[in-house]
C-alpha cells in the first residue's frame, strides 16, 4: 500500500520528509553513540566492545545524509541548512573533553580505535561536501558569467 497517496504526499513533501528522516536518524545515531562514548570513559573501558557497531551505524546514516544533501545541491532541490561543522566542532568538543578529563582525572582510559576512526570519517565527509559546494559554486558562478 503506497502511503503516499493515501496522505496526498506531492513530490516535494516526500522528498523534505526524507531529508528530515535522515537528518533525525543521524541525529539520534550521534547522541546515542555520545553517550556511549561517555560512558565507556566514566567505566574505564567497560563498554567498548558496543561502540564499534554503534559507530558504524553512526558513519553510515551519516554518509548517507551527506550524498543525499549534495544530490540535492546539485539537482537545485536544497532544503534548507544545517551544516556538517556542528558534527565536527560536537566530535572535537567531545574528544578534547575526554582527554582533559582524562589527564586531570588521572583516568586510564584508553580511547578507543574505533573512536579515532569515526571522528576521521566526520571530517573527511565534512571535507568532501566543503569541496563539493565550493565546486558548485564555482562552476554556476561561471555559468552565470560572474
Amino acid at each position: 500500500m503506497d502511503l503516499s497517496k493515501k496522505i496526498s504526499l506531492t513530490p516535494a513533501k516526500k522528498k523534505r520528509v526524507q531529508y528530515h528522516f535522515l537528518r533525525w536518524v543521524t541525529t539520534l545515531w550521534n547522541v546515542i553513540l555520545f553517550a556511549l562514548i561517555i560512558l565507556d570513559f566514566a567505566h574505564n573501558n567497560e563498554y567498548t566492545e558496543f561502540i564499534e557497531p554503534i559507530a558504524i551505524l553512526y558513519i553510515g546514516t551519516l554518509a548517507l545524509y551527506s550524498v543525499e544533501k549534495e544530490f540535492e545541491r546539485w539537482y537545485e532541490y536544497h532544503i534548507g541548512r544545517h551544516p556538517g561543522e556542528v558534527y565536527v566542532v560536537a566530535w572535537t568538543a567531545l574528544l578534547v573533553g575526554i582527554t582533559v578529563a582524562k589527564l586531570v582525572l588521572h583516568n586510564e582510559y584508553r580511547i578507543p580505535s574505533e573512536v579515532v576512526s569515526t571522528y576521521i570519517g566526520v571530517l573527511g565527509l565534512l571535507a568532501i561536501t566543503k569541496k563539493s559546494k565550493e565546486f558548485y559554486k564555482e562552476l554556476h558562478k561561471e555559468q552565470s558569467g560572474k
